[in-house]
């Protein structure tokens, strides 16, 4: 691999991340339609530009992969380091947020999939998030000691969270990444697919955003909300686009934003749109904002 590897492999993340913001209408969170509506308490736009801002963060991981060569505490610790720093450019990026306009998850979930695909270049999805695991198995003696609100509500609640994710090699990216091929089978399209894929994290995730704002009610509602869709055929059918518009807008009544289900969806994004073993894959597109 080279620097121009590692520079796709940025960009590649980039629009993950863009396409992950732009898929309209997200039951609960930031899409197109906040350009207008500030329902969400996030400006598209803003989480356009988070995005971008990350480009060279993720270049950087991806090199720092490459190095070594193998998952180790070192490489570990050398992506908590660069992901810190480009967790402050993303927030200033993105208009000065505290948190970040892109859910810090986001950049864990897809630092961590960019990195372990520099590691294994033309591998499937399989081979790539088992190597993320492996390098999430190790601590990182850089991490900030103060607790998170995720963090919080992990210990509270028991919810593994992204990080947990991360270390049990990311069984929900794989779960969208099935929903993709089975909506796309099924003659859905590309956005009803990714909405299926988001709907399906979504009904079996411990989402820590729904509890820290909500509770176990709340992360009940998303979880059922987001079955009953499914049980209605997917965003595809009409009885499942009427069942998304109601868990739509009782989710953002109640302020609940599933953001980690969203990072997670993301990560299955950039896998889904990686070359494996030389063959083409489905590019990840994202629509302009109007």
């Amino acid at each position: 691999m080279t620097r121009s590897t590692d520079e796709a492999l940025a960009r590649a993340a980039v629009l993950a991340l863009i396409a992950q913001a732009e898929l309209t209408p997200k039951p609960g969170l930031a899409d197109t339609r906040d350009l207008q509506a500030r329902a969400t308490g996030a400006d598209l736009l803003a989480l356009r530009w988070s995005a971008k801002a990350l480009a060279p963060g993720f270049a950087a991981m991806a090199a720092a992969a490459r190095r070594p060569g193998e998952p180790s505490r070192a490489l570990r610790e050398e992506l908590g380091a660069i992901g810190r720093c480009a967790e402050w450019t993303m927030a200033r990026a993105g208009g000065g947020a505290a948190t970040g306009p892109l859910h810090h998850g986001a950049l864990w979930v897809m630092g961590l999939l960019v990195a372990a695909a520099a590691l294994r270049p033309g591998a499937g999805p399989g081979e790539v998030t088992a190597t993320a695991k492996r390098i999430a198995d190790h601590p990182d003696r850089g991490a900030p000691r103060r607790p998170s609100p995720g963090s919080h509500v992990s210990a509270t609640y028991g919810a593994p969270g992204v990080r947990g994710e991360g270390r049990a090699a990311f069984p929900h990216v794989r779960r969208a990444l099935d929903a993709l091929s089975r909506a796309r089978a099924a003659g859905a399209t590309e956005t009803q697919a990714r909405l299926d894929a988001l709907l399906t994290v979504m009904s079996t995730l411990q989402d820590t955003g729904p509890l820290y704002r909500a509770g176990p009610p709340g992360l009940r509602r998303v979880k059922e909300g987001a079955h009953a869709v499914l049980e209605a055929g997917g965003a595809a059918t009409p009885e499942g686009a009427a069942a998304l518009a109601a868990l739509d807008a009782d989710l953002r009544e109640l302020g609940i934003a599933p953001r980690g289900s969203a990072a997670l969806l993301a990560g299955a994004l950039f896998l889904d749109g990686l070359p494996v073993h030389g063959l083409p894959a489905p590019a990840v597109t994202a629509s302009p904002v109007r």
